[in-house]
């Protein structure tokens, strides 16, 4: 299951071409990421952050551009998670605009607690809430079943 939001194309997210600056994806998808925690894990991010002292930093990210977004563009933003493991996650991110993908990103946080800087396993009900949006295993990736 995918997390969808529409985002307007704003002049700080642009280059002086008044395309979207390429780091700027980063701070978008991180954007994204913070409102799939709040609105589609039911983890308010701020709550996460201030008050259980969790975060989530990139370990991993890599990015793909097709087609340049510019300053005033409707563009849809997604995300789903393609790997869960104890304390890392792994996310397809991507921006859809005028029909065609613009971006893809593939980019993987380690929630870690921020009092000491390690890495901390995901509680069982956050846990469970990402499994929901978790992508389907790739049929190719999995072994096929043997005869008995």
């Amino acid at each position: 299951m995918w997390f969808e939001r529409r985002k307007v194309v704003r002049f700080h997210h642009c280059d002086p071409a008044a395309i979207i600056f390429y780091p700027q994806y980063f701070v978008l998808f991180h954007e994204l990421m913070e409102e799939w925690f709040t609105e589609g894990l039911q983890t308010p991010y701020g709550d996460y952050v201030r008050n259980a002292r969790l975060g989530v930093p990139a370990v991993k990210a890599e990015c793909e551009f097709f087609v340049p977004i510019q300053l005033g563009d409707v563009v849809d933003f997604r995300l789903q998670p393609t790997r869960l493991g104890s304390s890392s996650l792994a996310f397809v991110g991507e921006a859809t605009g005028g029909g065609k993908l613009c971006a893809r990103a593939q980019i993987t946080v380690v929630q870690m607690a921020l009092d000491t800087r390690k890495s901390v396993p995901f509680a069982a009900p956050l846990r469970a809430r990402i499994a929901t949006y978790l992508a389907p295993a790739d049929p190719v990736d999995t072994p096929a079943p043997t005869a008995t």
